[in-house]
């Protein structure tokens, strides 16, 4: 499986953590590996995808920070330069999208459009 080398999307430290802490439950499957993407819905257009999946023929793979996860390579007209964080406060759990190519976005932080 050949890793490219330069990410489109980035991951802040506490988003590794997290994903790292997951990936290390009991039961999970070793056999998954992290998936970013977009789909089509959300109140804005467009939602992310953050989630554990099968390589797919005609993913890429990509690694940051020692985190390597895969993506449609035509994605990345939506996401490169994206960042990714995870929060965990009282207030706010969960992870978080800073994209600079979303034009419109939403308050559930998980839509946005171009």
């Amino acid at each position: 499986m050949e890793t490219k080398n330069v990410s489109p999307v980035l991951f802040t430290a506490g988003a590794i953590a997290e994903i790292k802490r997951l990936m290390a439950e009991p039961g999970f499957d070793q056999s998954m590996l992290l998936r970013v993407g977009v789909k089509g819905g959300g109140c804005s257009g467009f939602s992310y995808l953050l989630g554990f999946d099968q390589k797919l023929e005609g993913d890429a793979e990509y690694e940051y920070e020692g985190l390597k996860f895969i993506m449609n390579p035509s994605h990345g007209l939506y996401l490169t330069g994206m960042q990714i964080d995870w929060t965990d406060g009282l207030n706010a759990r969960g992870f978080s999208f800073d994209n600079p190519n979303a034009s419109k976005s939403c308050g559930c932080g998980s839509s946005f459009g171009v």
